[in-house]
This record gives C-alpha cells, structure tokens and sequence, in this order.
C-alpha cells in the first residue's frame, strides 16, 4: 500500500508548490515581473523536490500515462481549492463538468482492459 500512496502523497505537495509558484503571483499584480519570475523559480525548485522522487517513486507501480494523469488530476483539484480560497474566485458549474471529464480520463487510464 505504501508503495502506491507515497506517489501520491509527494505529487500533492509538489502540486501546492506548483500551483503557489505559477498563480500565487497573481494577487500581487504590483510586483514588478522580474521579482515575481525569481519568487516563482525559488518556489519552483521545492516543487520539483519533491516532484522528482514522486515520479520516480511511483514509475515502480505506475506507468508514466498513469504517473500524469495522476499528476493532472492532483493539479486540477489543488488548484480548485486554491483559485476558491487564495485568489477568492467563483468556481463555476462548468469548471465540475470538465473536471468530471478528468475523472473519466482517469477511469480509462487506469482500467485493465
């Protein structure tokens, strides 16, 4: 079990990273852009500490399709949460039916066909 879920597990940290490090910047639009690209790198590089090992990590158990579209759908609900609660956007009805379409992509990834 443990095996399967420590990929998981390192992929949503890496995503919170992620997704401070690509939007986070957004609710401080008086910065000047050459500040906000080193404070994302410098967040970036967290991200990829603890992205690194999760892929490699998990390629013993997951396919690399499988390792993205976990990574996908991880980014997908982080940043739900974080558009919702950091950055105060609406989540809208249409944003649930494509990320329902997710879900399904993740069915068909992962069924043994």
């Amino acid at each position: 079990m443990y095996k399967y879920f420590t990929p998981i597990v390192l992929l949503t940290i890496s995503n919170v990273f992620m997704t401070f490090a690509w939007y986070g910047h957004l609710k401080h639009k008086s910065t000047a852009l050459w500040i906000v690209i080193l404070v994302s790198w410098g967040i970036a590089f967290f991200e990829y500490c603890f992205q690194v090992p999760a892929n490699r990590i998990g390629s013993y158990v997951y396919s690399a399709a499988q390792l993205k579209t976990i990574q996908e759908a991880i980014t997908l609900i982080v940043f739900s949460f974080f558009s919702v609660l950091y950055l105060k956007e609406e989540f809208k009805w249409n944003y649930l039916v494509g990320f329902v379409f997710v879900i399904l992509a993740v069915f068909f990834i992962f069924k043994k066909w």
